[in-house]
């Protein structure tokens, strides 16, 4: 199968990439490649063979699930290295930046 241009521009804005159109070539190429393999793919026999549900043949071990001891709230709260009265006080994950900057 070939992908022509418009193809790619349409999967690059479905996928939120960048790209120009020095880059768009190469896309093309890659896109077709993939495709074509997917075809090739398409052409193996595969009668009798029964679809793959897990990539290993390992099987959980599920311990048996029971309400034990626990802390209340207030103790687990103490017990946290930064809190206060009510939450448990976490380093900050997101940097949004300066947004006044625009």
């Amino acid at each position: 199968m070939k992908i022509d241009r418009d193809t790619v521009k349409k999967i690059a804005h479905l996928a939120r990439l960048e790209h120009d159109p020095e880059t768009e070539k190469a896309l093309m190429a890659s896109m077709t490649e993939i495709l074509d393999w997917v075809e090739k793919l398409d052409e193996v026999d595969t009668e009798g063979v029964e679809p793959l549900i897990h990539m290993a043949y390992e099987i959980n071990i599920m311990r048996e699930d029971y309400v034990g001891e626990h802390l209340d709230r207030s103790a687990a709260i103490k017990l946290a290295p930064r809190h206060d009265e009510q939450f448990f006080r976490v380093p900050k994950v997101l940097d949004m930046g300066d947004t006044n900057s625009k």
